[in-house]
């Protein structure tokens, strides 16, 4: 049985907006699709089972808790915020089938933490336990995390300002072969 893939997709937005964004972040174009457009394409394209969280909660973990309790028999899961548009579906796939044993795998690009985050079965209980605004660190931080080091610039690329979107469609543009500016 395959991990699911849990996008969230909740939060407010606001820093987009803040910073000069005038539509919620994941309904922002990036070239000629939504952030979550392609955020969602690619979790499709990885073959893995897809749950999208969108109902409004307090904060992220409380979303966590929710998708997770909503998809409690899946094998394992892998917890993707919805604005990380240009994540690889290899890279969905590579965290999906790291070893079992492994309790927490994440990926690594250059140095940098960056998502999914796959948690075994295990962790179930202490992921639907969670609440409030700090995702599943709590999680991260009492079971370890194994490392994935990963060539996907997409798993640390999010987008919470209008900077980040510009940054983002640049490097859409260099993946596709064109020119910008």
């Amino acid at each position: 049985m395959q991990p699911v893939v849990i996008v969230l997709a909740s939060g407010r937005g606001e820093r987009f907006l803040a910073s000069g964004g005038s539509t919620h972040k994941l309904q922002a174009l990036l070239g000629s699709k939504t952030v979550l457009q392609h955020t969602l394409d690619a979790v499709r394209a990885s073959g893995l089972p897809l749950y999208l969280e969108e109902r409004g909660h307090p904060g992220m973990g409380d979303s966590i808790a929710a998708a997770v309790r909503a998809t409690a028999d899946a094998s394992a899961w892998l917890i993707l915020p919805a604005d990380l548009p240009l994540v690889q579906p290899q890279t969905l796939r590579r965290v999906a089938e790291a070893p079992a044993q492994h309790a927490v795998v994440r990926p690594v690009y250059q140095g940098r933490h960056g998502h999914p985050v796959r948690f075994a079965r295990s962790c179930g209980p202490q992921l639907m336990a969670l609440q409030g605004n700090q995702g599943a660190a709590p999680v991260v931080i009492a079971q370890g995390a194994t490392e994935l080091i990963v060539d996907d610039a997409g798993c640390v690329t999010d987008i919470d300002t209008v900077q980040d979107l510009q940054q983002a469609l640049q490097l859409l543009q260099a993946r596709q072969g064109l020119t910008y500016g």
